[in-house]
Parts: structure tokens; C-alpha cells; sequence
């Protein structure tokens, strides 16, 4: 694999009324080409570092090394879909490239495809309200995926889907990444689901209590599509809930 980049003792601290929180307490990690998926609890500090990782939060001390010496171009898949209400999903992939200086028809020929990569065909012309929580993510995904991010950032995408939807769009965050159609070279992905960790992951990042440190970090050497109920899937997922229990 090859080193993307490197987390280098990296904390970070916020100022309260009743004195300094530390989120984060001096993290070192190296992220390469690979499906890196964050598990920690909530409030442990996971968005905050995938934020600072992004370049949108500044540790408190520590940095972070780009091996081709610059930031890669990031996209960012959060939570919660952040959709322009009152213009189309068109519009609404397009409006970011636009935004980059692309020009109007270059950008929604562009929005086009990605819409139809996450299956999105034919509902350009409908706006947001009109989608279900599931489509609504898509287009969130299809708005990351058209910057061409080399990395992808996603900050728990799956947590308020209903548990079908989010499988089918697990399954699809898969079969985009394997298949090379983007330029992606890594996905980093926060979660607190350790079942979804490992069906996704190829290293899980464990992250302790807040303020976080890395507690362990597993590989999931499993073939996809992976098994849940195969006995090596399981063996992991003792092994993951030991680490976090």
C-alpha cells in the first residue's frame, strides 16, 4: 500500500466555561490507499479529527504530513445531507462545480454522471423534499464524488438511514470504491458500528474514551463481499468488541 499520509501527535483541546476540554490526546497514525474506517464511542473526538483532517479544524498541537507535500482534494460526506432546498438535485451536485469555476454545462454534464453512478438517474428535476432520507444521501454522495476527491471523507453517512437503506448504500460505498471509476485513493469513514466497521473496513482505527487515543488498530484481511455470519467475520468482531468493551 502507499503511505497517503501521516497524523503526527496530534491533539486537540476546546475552551469551556468551566476550563479546557481535551478531545483529543496526541494521535499518531499513517493512512494509506485503503478503506480506513474510524470506530470510537460518541463524543470521543472521531468528527473533530476527520474535520481536522480535512483541513476545515486546526489541532491544538501536532500536524499532519501529505506525502506529495500538499493536501489531496478532499470530499466530504456527512451525516446529515446538506441540501439546498429550493434548487433541483441537479443543481444542487452542479452548484459545487460551479463553484470550482467549471463551466454551467461542463458542471451539470458532470453532475449528471455522478448522480448516476449512486443511481440517481432520472431525478434530476426533483427537489430535495421530494427524496427520501436513502436519496437524499445519495445526492450528498454524488456532490462528494463529482470534486474527484482523492480522498473521501465520510462522517457516519449511514447512522440515520433506516437499516435497509443504509445496507444498500454500504453496499453501493463498495462497489464505487472497488471498481476505480473515481480517483479516489482512500476513504476514511467515522462510525460507532461495529458490525458496519468490519463489513466496510480494510483497517478499523479504534479510538478510546474522549479524550481519544488510538487503542488498537485491526486488519480485516476478509474477502469481499463479506459474510457476516462466516466464522472469521465473527472471530473479528470479538476481537473488535474486546478492544472496545
Amino acid at each position: 500500500m502507499n503511505l497517503l499520509l501521516s497524523i503526527k501527535n496530534l491533539s486537540k483541546s476546546f475552551k469551556s466555561n468551566s476550563g479546557e476540554i481535551k478531545v483529543i490526546d496526541n494521535i499518531s497514525l499513517d493512512i494509506y490507499n485503503e478503506f480506513l474506517v474510524i470506530l470510537g464511542p460518541s463524543g470521543c473526538g472521531k468528527s473533530t479529527l476527520l474535520r481536522i483532517i480535512a483541513g476545515v479544524d486546526k489541532p491544538t498541537s501536532g500536524n499532519i504530513i501529505f506525502q506529495t507535500g500538499k493536501p489531496p482534494r478532499f470530499g466530504f460526506v456527512f451525516q446529515f445531507p446538506s441540501l439546498i432546498p429550493w434548487i433541483t438535485v441537479l443543481e444542487n451536485v452542479a452548484i459545487v462545480l460551479k463553484n470550482m469555476g467549471i463551466p454551467k454545462n461542463e458542471a451539470e454534464e458532470s453532475a449528471k454522471k455522478y448522480l448516476s453512478i449512486v443511481g440517481l438517474s432520472g431525478f434530476e428535476n426533483v427537489y430535495p423534499y421530494e427524496l427520501s432520507g436513502g436519496m437524499r444521501q445519495r445526492v450528498n454522495l454524488a456532490r462528494a464524488l463529482s470534486v474527484q476527491p482523492e480522498i473521501l471523507l465520510m462522517d457516519e453517512p449511514f447512522s440515520n438511514l433506516d437499516p435497509l437503506t443504509a445496507e444498500n448504500l454500504r453496499a453501493e460505498i463498495l462497489d464505487i470504491w472497488l471498481s476505480n471509476i473515481t480517483p479516489m485513493k482512500a476513504i476514511i469513514m467515522v462510525t460507532h458500528s461495529v458490525d458496519e466497521a468490519i463489513f466496510l473496513a480494510d483497517r478499523i482505527v479504534i479510538l478510546t474514551p474522549r479524550p481519544s487515543k488510538i487503542s488498537n488498530i485491526v486488519n480485516v484481511d476478509l474477502p469481499r463481499p463479506r459474510n457476516r455470519r462466516s466464522p472469521e467475520f465473527e472471530k473479528i468482531e470479538d476481537l473488535v468488541y474486546s478492544y472496545v468493551s
